[in-house]
């Protein structure tokens, strides 16, 4: 009989990864509008908003697939 990781060895890690760097990333994306670094309204500048908004979701989604599919294999 197989034995799975507890949600405290498995996901829990995750969570805190993603959920804790994902709030030091927010506040970090919003000094950079606040101190106007970032101006939105020049196309440059909303596009790798955007990036940096997708990228940081992707390897969120990465990591929970990889997370995921090793739990369950």
């Amino acid at each position: 009989m197989e034995q799975f990781p507890d949600f405290d060895r498995a996901w829990l890690p995750y969570l805190y990864l993603y959920g804790v760097g994902g709030l030091f990333f927010v506040i970090g994306l919003f000094l950079v509008y606040r101190s106007k670094a970032c101006d939105l309204s020049r196309p440059l500048h909303r596009r790798w908003f955007r990036v940096l908004i997708f990228g940081f979701a992707w390897y969120a989604f990465l990591h929970g697939a990889q997370t995921y599919a090793a739990l369950n294999f």
